[in-house]
This record gives structure tokens, C-alpha cells and sequence, in this order.
């Protein structure tokens, strides 16, 4: 039996990620089969996750994914794992309007598996009121139970024993405290960390993570805090998006990373096969494939060596005239006509959409997202519907003449409005697809 915790705070920002990188790699020493899930839309922090306890996880969504789904997921990536550790979104409670269970908030994932919640609390600025956010966490949502805490930032050891005894009287144990350490602290960019394949010393930051914490943790008194995790058994859904193709060239590089390993795995599970390639390697979509994936990424970091990679965008052209191409963020600037970067400094893309994208005007775009695609393409048929995400800071500059990939509304109740592009054989938009709905 897999035994789990959710490791949750008040707000973002608390030390969430730090808290549990140092955990999964401190377990990982201690010869504890633990894997790490993500609760909520993020491409970066799984990837930290695998890197750090050894063992690839996957992302949970309560608003994106139906239940079954869900649970399936869970029951495929904790298998003959002893421990999972799922680090929440924002804060612990915060979501969407939507039915109960199913508002993307980390609480909903914790009642859906039983995860009793670990909370992170940063305390910086404050002593005993730290006590009563507590004591609000708790009394909240009766679904869920606040196992232990976490005191992260603490300025002394005053500051730490008042803070420790006013949560302690409340019947919570506080099993760890932190002080502030900006040595420890993961590189950042834009969309939140530098990717792991790309942070310097990766492991050995990993190393001294875990021992920050596990020289500040009681791990054995972490790991009783966990509860058995509830799961619901098989749905027999296999994917959580049709497969684009039977063979299918996938980019992964750099500048194109964001897919979701829950879309990969499902893909393959429903017979397609993936053939990965590198675009600013200047690698072409290979030609024996039947369907072209660009996801999402930094495309903008990397728009001169693209609009350099000469065999890349001709064969990238060719592949299209007979054959489905979709671009997910990064992966749809690509597909347009020019992308303008930070400096301002416009680079020629593929020019198989009309879009002009621009990160030299940005503008942040954050939101869950139901797309209901407007006609057939490689994600499936006229009016399916599919829920995921959109996370980006560039704009576009001039949308084009074409035809929308799909109708696209947000979560708190808007109408729908025509989104991305459709043009012959190749869509695009800025939407993450996560699952059909």
C-alpha cells in the first residue's frame, strides 16, 4: 500500500518546491520508494520531481481531469512506490468556480486521495499569528486534515519556539523549522524555474537541498504522518487525449519541453509510437511520421537559432502539405510568420500559420481553459472539447486571416470566443491541452 501526503501552504511562494525536492531526495537516501506528483498546470516542477527522488511522477488536476481519470493516473505512477509526496498549487484552497471536487484546487486532490496535508507556513514577519493561519487551514474544508507543519523563514530560535509553541497548542505538531537561505534557491526565469535539464549542477543542488532539510526535519516523523492513499481502483480509460497519429514526431529541446507526461504515456498506451526530434538541433520532423507535435517551451529564447535552422523549417514545411501539425504556446509561435523577441528584434518562423507573435510587448495570460475545437484537426473531431491551460507572457501582434483552431472560454463563466489558428493540415494556439472532458 503506497502511503502519501500533500505538501501545501497558505499562499505561492512559501517553499513548497524547496520543501519537497528536499524530501523526495532525503527519502531517496534513506532507501524510501517515493515518487512525487503535482497538483494543478505546471510543466517544470514534475520534471524537478523525477530528477530529485529518482522516479518519474504525473500531474493531477481536479478541474481538468474528470475523476476516473484521475485516479487512473495516480494508480499507474505510485505503483510499487511506498510513498507519495503531492506538492500543491498556490495556495491550498484556491481554484475556479465549479461543482464540488472539481474546482482545481489542491484541497480537492487531498479529499480525492486522502492525502493528509503537510503545510508549509512562511513566517517571516510574524510570530503567533502564524498559530491562527493555522488554525484557519484546519477548520476550513472538514474533507481535509492538517497532519503537521512546517515553519518556513524563521528569523531565530526566539522567533522559533514562539511561533512552535502557539501552533503546538493547537493539537498540530510542527515537525520542522527553516530559516531563510538564498544558496539553496533554484534559478528562475519568466515562467518560473530554468527547466531541469537545463539547471547547472542540477543533482548536486538537489544534494544540498535535501540537506538543508533533512538537517532541519525529523524525516521519520514526516513519513508517519502520511495516510494510505485512496485509490478507486481501474476506469479503463487509457488516454487522456486521442492520439495525433500513429507515429508521432514529437519536439524536444530546449526551446520545446512543456507536454505533459500523462499525454505521452496515455499516447502509447493507445498503440501510437514517438519519435522525438530537436528542432535547434535543425533536425526536420521526421518524414515516416504520420502527425507533428510542437509544444510549448521558450521558443523566444532561442527565436534566431530557430529562424537559422534551415532543414528544420523546410522540412517542417513539406511535413505539412500532407500530413497534421499542432503547436501548443511555443510551439504555435513557431508555426507563425515571425516572432519577435525581447529585444525587439523580429525572426522569420515557419509561416504555416499567419500569426505574429511578439515577447517584446508582453502581457501575462494565466487561466484554466475549455476548448471546444471548431473543426476536425489531430486533437480530434469538429466539437470536441477539451480542458487544459494557457501560461504565457507573449502577445500576439497581428492575428492573421485564418480560420480559429477553436472556441475557447475561461472558467468563470464567459462566453466562448474564437481562439488560435486553422489553416490546411496545421492548427495552433496558446491553449495546453490537458484531457477531454
Amino acid at each position: 500500500m503506497t502511503r502519501g501526503l500533500m505538501i501545501a501552504a497558505p499562499r505561492s511562494g512559501s517553499g513548497k518546491t524547496t520543501l519537497t525536492l528536499g524530501l523526495l531526495r532525503a527519502f531517496r537516501r534513506r532507501s524510501v520508494a517515493a515518487v512525487g506528483l503535482k497538483s494543478g498546470p505546471d510543466y517544470i516542477d514534475p520534471a524537478f520531481h523525477a530528477a530529485a527522488s529518482g522516479c518519474e511522477g504525473v500531474n493531477l488536476d481536479s478541474w481538468a481531469m474528470a475523476p476516473e481519470l484521475m485516479a487512473a493516473l495516480v494508480a499507474e505512477a505510485t505503483a510499487g512506490r511506498a510513498l507519495a509526496l503531492c506538492e500543491a498549487s498556490m495556495g491550498l484552497f484556491d481554484g475556479v468556480p465549479a461543482p464540488p471536487g472539481r474546482s482545481g484546487a489542491s484541497a480537492d486532490v487531498a479529499a480525492a486521495l486522502g492525502l493528509p496535508v503537510l503545510l508549509v507556513v512562511d513566517v517571516s514577519g510574524q510570530a503567533q499569528s502564524a498559530a491562527a493561519v493555522v488554525k484557519g487551514c484546519a477548520a476550513y474544508d472538514g474533507r481535509l486534515r492538517i497532519a503537521g507543519v512546517v515553519i518556513n523563514r524563521v528569523g531565530s530560535e526566539r522567533h522559533r519556539r514562539l511561533v512552535t509553541d502557539a501552533i503546538e497548542a493547537l493539537g498540530i505538531p510542527v515537525v520542522g523549522s527553516l530559516p531563510r537561505d538564498d544558496k539553496i534557491a533554484l534559478p528562475e526565469r519568466h515562467l518560473g524555474l530554468v527547466q531541469a535539464t537545463e539547471t547547472e549542477a542540477l543533482d548536486a543542488r538537489l544534494e544540498a537541498i535535501a540537506d538543508f532539510v533533512e538537517g532541519r526535519l525529523d524525516c521519520g516523523r514526516v513519513l508517519a504522518l502520511a495516510g494510505d492513499l485512496k485509490l478507486l481502483g481501474p476506469s479503463g480509460r487509457s488516454a487522456a487525449l486521442r492520439p495525433p497519429g500513429q507515429r508521432i514526431a514529437l519536439s524536444r529541446d530546449e526551446a520545446f519541453s512543456f507536454i505533459y507526461p500523462h499525454l505521452v504515456r496515455g499516447w502509447r498506451r493507445a498503440g501510437a509510437e514517438i519519435v522525438a526530434f530537436s528542432p535547434l538541433a535543425d533536425e526536420p520532423p521526421p518524414p515516416d511520421c504520420d502527425a507533428c507535435w510542437l509544444p510549448g517551451g521558450y521558443p523566444e529564447l532561442h527565436a534566431g537559432r530557430l529562424a537559422a535552422a534551415r532543414r528544420f523549417m523546410q522540412g517542417l514545411r513539406r511535413f505539412a502539405e500532407t500530413k497534421s501539425v499542432h503547436g501548443e504556446c511555443g510551439g504555435y509561435m513557431a508555426l507563425g510568420q515571425n516572432l519577435v523577441d525581447a529585444s525587439g528584434a523580429a525572426h522569420q518562423m515557419a509561416g504555416l500559420l499567419s500569426v505574429r507573435t511578439s515577447f517584446a510587448r508582453r502581457s501575462m495570460t494565466l487561466g484554466y481553459r475549455e476548448a471546444k475545437l471548431a473543426a476536425d484537426c489531430a486533437l480530434g473531431g469538429a466539437g470536441t472539447v477539451l480542458r487544459g491551460h494557457e501560461f504565457h507572457y507573449a502577445t500576439i501582434a497581428d492575428a492573421g486571416s485564418d480560420e480559429p483552431f477553436a472556441f475557447v472560454a475561461d472558467a468563470y463563466g464567459g462566453p466562448p470566443r474564437p481562439a488560435g489558428s486553422r489553416r490546411g493540415l496545421v492548427t495552433g494556439s496558446f491553449f495546453h491541452a490537458i484531457a477531454e472532458a
